[in-house]
């Protein structure tokens, strides 16, 4: 994009970076991310800074996406699904930079369900699926299923169950 844009119902900074075909709906604040082709963006997202969206992943109304994630293609993000990239966030460190982005990076075709809360510093492979609510704390392995408080295994593809 070479301008911003603003207006009641979406802000979108000059340093975004959009694909072709890309579908953005009101009230969405866009600022520093790239993101690939044929995505679709809900309404009362925000995707901020250093922020990599794949090609045709769809994120549904009110998710927020911080700093230092990767979504590789075909990821799917339900409604409410919120990721932090701070262990231990402060109002102090906040305003003297002294805080510590942890990536995540959520593989080609996961699908992470409405109200998923994503820590810092997570991995989510290829394929894996994330139930609703789930409040994810560690890695997930690929084809992997979790749901819970903390999310724990639930199913595992049977391509990575041993013989």
């Amino acid at each position: 994009m070479n301008a911003p844009i603003a207006s009641a119902l979406c802000q979108i900074t000059s340093d975004v970076v959009l694909g072709e075909r890309v579908k953005i709906n009101p009230f969405v604040n866009l600022y520093g991310c790239r993101i690939g082709d044929d995505c679709m963006i809900g309404t009362f997202v925000e995707i901020q800074r250093e922020v990599v969206i794949g090609a045709r992943c769809r994120i549904q109304s009110h998710t927020f996406i911080c700093s230092g994630v990767t979504l590789e293609a075909d990821v799917f993000v339900g409604h409410g699904v919120m990721f932090i990239n701070d262990r231990n966030p402060s109002a102090v460190s906040a305003r003297t930079q002294q805080w510590k982005l942890e990536p995540i990076v959520v593989g080609a075709g996961a699908s992470l369900g409405s109200g998923v809360v994503v820590m810092a510093g997570v991995n989510i492979g290829a394929g894996a699926v994330i139930g609703a609510g789930a409040v994810v704390l560690h890695d997930v392995a690929e084809g992997e299923t979790v749901a819970g408080v903390p999310a724990r295994a639930i199913h595992r593809s049977s391509a990575r169950t041993p013989s």
